[in-house]
């Protein structure tokens, strides 16, 4: 922890220098992050199985090329977001130029979590390169041979001035806050960003917190069964439900609750199999401490019926946690208590739409809100009289997927976002530049505002 403060100086100095705002330099970066995630990705892969077992087609798939994806749309468009933008000047300012650049704020610090560990940490990095920043990222120690691989194939890769990872657990997560930094970027959960928040305020240092919350599903009575018990089979379980935009409990019209509740049991009987535990494709609970808090969830009751699940089949050695359904499920149970981040899907009726809006206002906005329904007027319904960080219609979770698509919360679900062009701001400060010649420089403006030139005033401005 000695080795903080002068880590930080370091690439303070390397930011200072001017080293890092060519767009040269920030291409080449990207294109060796591409290369890293290229070249590394079997030893990301095996990382990321013993984890979080995830199978090595899923960690390609939301980790490793997610964030190859994200690199060449950056690349892609990195010439048009850092040229500046012309503006229109008021006549009465005229001759003048107006502009906005794009510039890098500095140092940037970002704090990955452990649920998807490599996407998490390298494409909010990315996106401070792009700015033209210079990083310093915290892999999670919940994930531990991710995090020895990532700061590995960054130290390999990446230019060592300018972006390094600094490993730990919470003793160097508060020595890196103790610094001063130009902007710091947290994902994780709402009790350790306000931790981050605190120590940002010493140095008034802007945040953006990418948190979480209890994302519905809402199921209208026109729904597709078939095709919304697979997304929604899909993006719950995804990761074994350690997914922040992961459908964190079901609304379903009364009309059609068993109906779909069937599909959904059909559906993970067929992603897989009789018995998850013998499936290579699901996921891990990432240690001990959740996995026991999983088993509290389901044990503290509050629902009718255990569809499917449970904790008996569960395997504490194994970290195995089965997909687990429970429907008829009370608003004061535990499960509804707080985010699941796990794969228990609760299901609860209404007798419409309304009710289910009803139902998502009254409690802290989410992270993302998902509506299934072939009745275009119902989804608009949802979309218009909710709020969430981000929705989606008839899918769920690959919202993420779509570069332009700012990805962020609202309220308690966090502060600002990222991906795509949106990234590349947050990382930047938007200058604005006004550039007029002294010449002519009519007297009118200035004092003293005699009677005329007070009226004169008042007419062109």
């Amino acid at each position: 922890m000695n080795e903080i403060p002068k880590l930080v100086a370091k690439v303070r100095d390397t930011f200072d220098s001017g080293h890092t705002r060519p767009v040269a330099w920030r291409k080449a970066q990207l294109k060796q992050m591409r290369a890293l995630l290229t070249e590394g990705e079997d030893e990301l892969a095996r990382a990321l199985t013993a984890d979080l077992g995830k199978a090595p087609l899923e960690a390609w798939a939301t980790e490793i090329n997610f964030v190859a994806r994200e690199i060449d749309h950056m690349l892609g468009k990195l010439d048009s977001w850092v040229r500046p933008k012309r503006v229109h000047v008021p006549v009465v300012l005229q001759p003048a130029k107006a502009r906005v650049i794009p510039e890098p704020l500095g140092v940037v610090l970002v704090i990955a979590p452990w649920n998807y560990p490599v996407q998490l940490l390298l494409l909010p990095m990315a996106s401070a390169i792009a700015a033209g920043n210079a990083v310093i990222g915290k892999p999670s120690e919940l994930a531990p041979a991710t995090s020895d691989a990532v700061a590995a194939l960054i130290g390999k890769f990446m230019d060592p001035d300018a972006i390094a990872t600094v490993q730990g657990a919470a003793a160097e997560t508060q020595a890196l806050l103790a610094e001063r930094f130009d902007h710091i970027f947290y994902t994780g959960g709402g009790i350790v960003a306000r931790i981050v928040m605190e120590a940002a305020a010493k140095h008034l240092t802007p945040v953006t917190l990418e948190l979480g919350g209890k994302s519905p599903a809402i199921i209208d009575k026109t729904v597709d069964l078939e095709g919304a018990a697979r997304r929604i089979a899909y993006g719950k379980f995804l990761n074994a439900g350690q997914t922040c935009v992961a459908p964190d409990y079901i609304l379903v019209h009364e009309s059609v609750e068993r109906p779909f509740i069937d599909k959904l049991v059909s559906t993970v009987n067929t992603f897989y199999g009789s018995d998850p535990k013998n499936s290579t494709d699901y996921g891990r609970i990432v240690n001990d401490r959740h996995f026991e808090r999983l088993v509290e969830m389901v044990g503290a009751g509050g629902f009718a019926e255990k569809v499917i699940g449970g904790t008996e089949t569960a395997d504490a050695a194994g970290r195995y946690f089965p997909p687990t359904i429970v429907r008829g499920v009370s608003a004061d149970a535990k499960v509804m208590q707080e985010e699941i981040f796990g794969p228990i899907l609760p299901v609860i009726s209404v007798p419409d739409v309304n009710a289910a809006i009803s139902f998502v206002n009254a409690r802290p906005k989410p992270l993302s809100l998902y509506v299934f329904s072939k009745d275009r007027s119902a989804a608009n319904r949802v979309l218009h009289r909710t709020s969430s960080g981000s929705a989606c219609v008839n899918t769920c979770v690959v919202q993420l997927a779509v570069p332009e698509l700012p990805f962020g919360g609202v309220g308690e679900s966090g502060m600002g976002a990222y991906h795509g062009r949106r990234g590349f701001e947050t990382f930047s400060h938007l200058k604005s530049v006004l550039e007029k010649p002294t010449k002519p420089d009519p007297p009118l403006l200035y004092p003293p505002y005699k009677k005329l030139r007070a009226k004169l005033l008042r007419r062109v401005l």
